[in-house]
């Protein structure tokens, strides 16, 4: 018993894979050892207790509506606090459940309930806003595209010391495309530019490094055709051409400049 004890690394080793192995496989043994401990005996309070010689990693789950709109002062207050809580934002760019009406992640150009003639500004770049603070793991993904890229991401942000958000690109039955192919419009979203993969590490100024690290690609498809593609634009284009005009000729623009920014951002020196 005492072996299996010491078996267990310390609370802080544990959120890396081979710490929470070796904790797991000794919880899993005491369990075996004492499973048919009587009532009222050391060993049976043990056994009731082990579970919790495993760290806990807590998640925090919300939609885009939550986290940039109805929700964003206590997510900005989560981050600002620094508590190890890792939070992940389903950002669908609308309110998905409550019926499809816009939200401040709602892009340039959408159709939404409260934006049927596309919506006139553009979406409020979370990921940007939250790196501001310098202490938070910030992380953008994109899992239909790039499911490594997507686990790679959870991996560091379980693994950080501190407050970490991953925002998470995810199709909704709302963009108006048959969702049996979900991967393959999130594959154009980053192939296009209109989505971008990057990650923030505030630990690499440790290593002399820039925190910042850009992990999309150059985009190389049409960005006009991606808009088209789903029908949360397509209805722009349809119904009032000339709004579709202005609104997509800015929207990608916007969606040029911005990954020029990431780019620049992602060859800084460090600090």
């Amino acid at each position: 018993m005492k072996d299996l004890l010491r078996g267990i690394p310390p609370l802080g080793e544990q959120i890396k894979a081979e710490g929470f192995e070796k904790a797991r496989d000794a919880v899993d043994g005491i369990r075996k050892l004492i499973a048919g401990a009587a009532s009222g005996t050391k060993e049976r309070k043990l056994l009731d207790m082990v579970d919790y010689l495993v760290e806990k990693v807590v998640w925090i789950v919300g939609g885009d509506g939550w986290a940039y709109d109805i929700g964003y002062g206590g997510l900005d207050h989560v981050v600002a606090s620094g508590m190890n809580v890792k939070i992940l934002v389903m950002d669908t760019e609308v309110y998905s459940n409550t019926g499809g009406q816009r939200s401040k992640a709602t892009p340039l150009g959408g159709v939404a309930k409260f934006a049927e003639a596309g919506k006139e500004t553009s979406k409020k770049d979370l990921g940007l806003m939250l790196m501001h603070y310098g202490t938070a793991y910030i992380a953008s993904t994109n899992f239909g595209a790039n499911a490594i890229h997507a686990l790679k991401v959870i991996r560091e942000a379980i693994e950080f010391p501190g407050t970490a958000v991953v925002i998470a690109y995810s199709n909704c039955i709302e963009h108006g495309i048959n969702m049996s192919k979900g991967p393959e419009f999130a594959a154009e979203a980053e192939r296009t530019g209109y989505w971008i993969n990057y990650r923030f590490d505030p630990r690499l100024r440790a290593e002399g490094k820039n925190p910042f690290q850009l992990d999309s690609k150059p985009p190389t498809g049409s960005f006009r055709e991606f808009l088209a593609s789903e029908r949360r634009f397509k209805r722009l284009i349809e119904e009032r051409p000339s709004n579709a005009e202005i609104f997509f000729a800015r929207a990608e623009e916007e969606a040029r400049r911005r990954y020029a920014f990431l780019k620049r951002l992602s060859e800084m020196p460090a600090d």
